[in-house]
């Protein structure tokens, strides 16, 4: 045990070039030779808080170079105990030899490596003069997917609404020394139709993103609503978009997803492509500036294996 790497959650922090994690994640999705099984998800009982909380086990072997497995529990109630609501590691393995190199913190990587294959995706669905985004939620992702995107985007401006606005005032506060102002918003409503991109990454059961308000050529990211009974844009929203997912599992484990499959608004061979077609240039993005895409994402083994390989890379060149 003395030889593995501990790679704790400052130096993730510290050490992300969203364009070099993009290039990995993107790499990655592209090769062929990269093993990821279906992920596990076990939801279990949580009495004290009376929320069910999830154990997520996501594992990806690249064979011959590196193999990994994370390790994740999400308890949606953790703000109560002034605790994120993802917790976890992830161990970075040796293919070849199957010993541990390192072990990485999950929230910090999570975060990362979810806001680059969001980012990732908007390279292929967004308008590339996307200069305005809507951030929807205020959690630990939120501060991510605004600097991934306009790492790739020319965003100007960024409007971030929360159900708790002064923790939305904060991540703006957080963010002032960008190259973009970011202003906190009271409500969705006064905002969702007048930017180019809307990400949301929240835990809600009922739609924030209503169709009835967008406009054409918007970009819709959803991240967060990783279980069936969570929602964040509406029938509507589905029915006039392009609809793209980060991998065709997730289309059995989020209600934005699930529900509109089930009723019949969104049928399987409708989804335009997922991040390895869009990679691998076998699907073609977005069309035209008047077409309004959605990117659903649930997170892949592969986004994290790739993050990790990274981080690890940065880590022991130091």
């Amino acid at each position: 045990m003395k030889n593995i790497l501990q790679i704790d959650g400052d130096f993730i922090e510290q050490n992300t070039v969203f364009t070099e994690l993009i290039q990995e994640i993107k790499q990655s999705f592209s090769d062929k030779s990269i093993m990821v099984p279906m992920r596990h998800h076990h939801d279990f009982p949580n009495p004290t808080v009376k929320k069910d909380a999830t154990l997520l086990l996501m594992p990806a072997w690249h064979p011959d170079k590196n193999a990994g497995v994370k390790i994740v529990t999400v308890h949606p109630e953790n703000g109560q105990f002034n605790l994120p609501a993802i917790q976890g590691i992830y161990i970075y393995l040796d293919a070849i030899k199957g010993n541990i190199k390192a072990i990485l913190e999950a929230k910090s990587l999570t975060a990362k490596r979810t806001a680059a294959a969001s980012a990732l995706a908007s390279v292929y669905l967004s308008k590339q003069n996307s200069s305005s985004m809507l951030m929807i939620g205020s959690g630990a992702l939120s501060a991510n997917l605004i600097q991934a995107h306009a790492s790739v985007r020319p965003i100007k401006t960024v409007y971030i609404w929360g159900r708790n606005f002064e923790k939305a005032k904060e991540i703006a506060s957080n963010l002032k020394n960008e190259n973009f102002t970011v202003q906190a918003i009271q409500t969705i409503e006064e905002k969702i139709s007048d930017v180019d991109i809307i990400s949301s990454a929240t835990l809600s059961t009922t739609p924030l993103i209503l169709g009835k308000y967008l406009k054409k050529g918007q970009h819709i990211d959803l991240v967060g609503a990783y279980k069936v009974d969570m929602r964040e844009a509406d029938d509507e929203t589905i029915e006039k978009a392009s609809v793209y997912v980060d991998t065709y599992g997730g289309l059995k484990e989020s209600g934005d997803m699930v529900t509109p499959l089930k009723n019949g608004i969104l049928k399987e061979e409708d989804i335009k492509g997922d991040l390895f077609s869009l990679t691998s240039n076998s699907t073609k993005g977005r069309q035209n500036d008047n077409e309004i895409t959605v990117f659903k994402s649930v997170g892949h083994g592969i986004e994290d294996l790739a993050a990790a390989n990274y981080y690890y890379n940065k880590f022991t060149k130091e």
